[in-house]
């Protein structure tokens, strides 16, 4: 049975392992002919570090356009490229956590495959989407890739 893919959504943080998850989910989204809609995450230390003066917001949005620019890259002209950006907890609301996020976000855009790098071994606390994978491989209703 072939999978019917239009969206494949990919939630990144600036970690390496997130990188080689978008790297993955362009190809995914060619094979497919899909669009590839890519999460980006800024955990809250950085925005603490927006909101206190000592990180730039440029030097944040920098990033994540750097990685959108080669993920574009990778991409045949014909693959549509979107984005979007989530803060990886809310000190106001439960349920907004890393996996939380994906999952909403994919049931809002209607994705059909999702893709979330695996947790880091050193575990650093400042790269929030490898936390949310086995939070999403348990509860997304779609086919998910974990890399």
């Amino acid at each position: 049975m072939a999978l019917d893919i239009d969206l494949v959504l990919v939630a990144v943080d600036g970690s390496d392992e997130s990188q080689e998850a978008a790297e993955s989910a362009a190809a995914l989204a060619e094979q497919y002919e899909a669009e590839l809609h890519l999460l980006h995450f800024v955990d809250n230390r950085v925005m603490r570090g927006i909101q206190t003066g000592d990180l730039s917001p440029e030097t944040v949005a920098g990033e994540q356009q750097a990685l959108s620019s080669a993920i574009r890259e990778m991409l045949a002209d014909s693959i549509p490229l979107s984005f979007s950006g989530a803060t990886g907890y809310s000190t106001t609301k439960l349920g907004q956590t890393p996996g939380n996020i994906v999952l909403d976000v994919a049931e809002e855009l209607s994705a059909d495959f999702l893709v979330v790098p695996r947790e880091t071994p050193s575990g650093d606390p400042d790269k929030v989407v490898g936390k949310a994978a086995l939070h999403v491989l348990e509860y997304a209703s779609q086919p998910v890739l974990s890399v």
